[in-house]
């Protein structure tokens, strides 16, 4: 099942046609909830400010009815839900989607300030669930062909590469493979040539074994593999400029133990260029890890 929050933002919107387009790959239906204070949920007819609790829970219905509509205009063979729930968004959307497959939001909401690229709930549950988030920011007008991934060895890192390769098969997409380091190498003088090829080498070898085993489960998903000195984060955004999905992990390498969203996820939540994975475990939708 695939669970996305709305709120009856042009971006939530947004996001239930993406979320509709994901459940019908995959042949899963579509749950979609609107999270709203509990108070106006719980108050009786006759009590203060009644009259305003009527009105929020009026507009809390009418949006689900609009993205149930929007749903179901997109693609009428999914099986759609909705469901009003009281809490905080962030809280219960990471409580709810502990029994969806993916958990789908758009990037700002209703809420969101002029300027600001991602919204609160948006940042608040991808990297705390139990599992994928899909931030919807900017869709493709076209289908480009071809599902991006974040490689940098690291356990995340790894789930994000199944990811990638089930969403590429689901969609008969090309993959392409990125790694970027941005590492700096110490010294100069007539080694610094030999030591720089070194790292290229060693760079090559690390995206080769985080791929391997995955093409003989996925054999009809063709991948580029690109290697790339420079920062992940500029690396990343060109990459979802020429995709129609990135996927990157919750967190890599250089991650602080106790962080649940990486500096890279984080600021590609941000500024990529089409909708984004931050994966965690494996898909339920495709072949287990090698």
């Amino acid at each position: 099942m695939i669970l996305v929050g709305v709120d009856g933002s042009p971006a939530a919107l947004e996001a239930v046609s993406w979320a509709v387009q994901e459940a019908a790959l995959r042949g899963a239906g579509l749950r979609v909830v609107h999270v709203m204070p509990g108070w106006p949920l719980e108050m009786s007819e006759d009590a203060p400010y009644a009259d305003v609790g009527r009105w929020m829970r009026d507009g809390a219905a009418s949006m689900l009815t609009d993205a149930v509509e929007r749903a179901r205009a997109e693609d009428g063979r999914v099986r759609v839900e909705s469901q009003l729930l009281p809490g905080d968004p962030r809280r219960v959307l990471i409580e709810e989607a502990k029994e969806a497959d993916l958990l789908v939001v758009g990037s700002h909401g209703l809420g969101g300030f002029s300027g600001m690229l991602l919204g609160s709930v948006a940042l608040g549950v991808a990297g705390h669930t139990s599992c994928a988030v899909a931030v919807v920011r900017t869709v493709p007008a076209q289908a480009r062909g071809e599902v991006a991934v974040g490689v940098d060895g690291s356990p995340a890192g790894m789930a994000a590469v199944g990811f990638a390769f089930a969403e590429a098969s689901l969609r008969g997409a090309d993959l392409r493979a990125v790694h970027a380091w941005d590492r700096p190498l110490v010294g100069g003088g007539p080694f610094a040539r030999t030591a720089a090829e070194e790292r290229a080498e060693g760079e090559r070898r690390l995206l080769a074994e985080a791929l391997a085993g995955w093409s003989e489960r996925y054999p009809d998903v063709k991948v580029t593999e690109q290697v790339e000195q420079g920062h992940p984060v500029e690396v990343l955004k060109s990459a979802s400029a020429h995709a129609d999905l990135l996927v990157v992990g919750s967190r890599g390498r250089g991650g602080l133990a106790g962080l649940l969203l990486g500096s890279v996820s984080h600021a590609l939540l941000h500024h990529a260029a089409c909708p984004l994975i931050v994966a965690s475990g494996t898909p339920a939708w495709g072949p287990s890890a090698p």
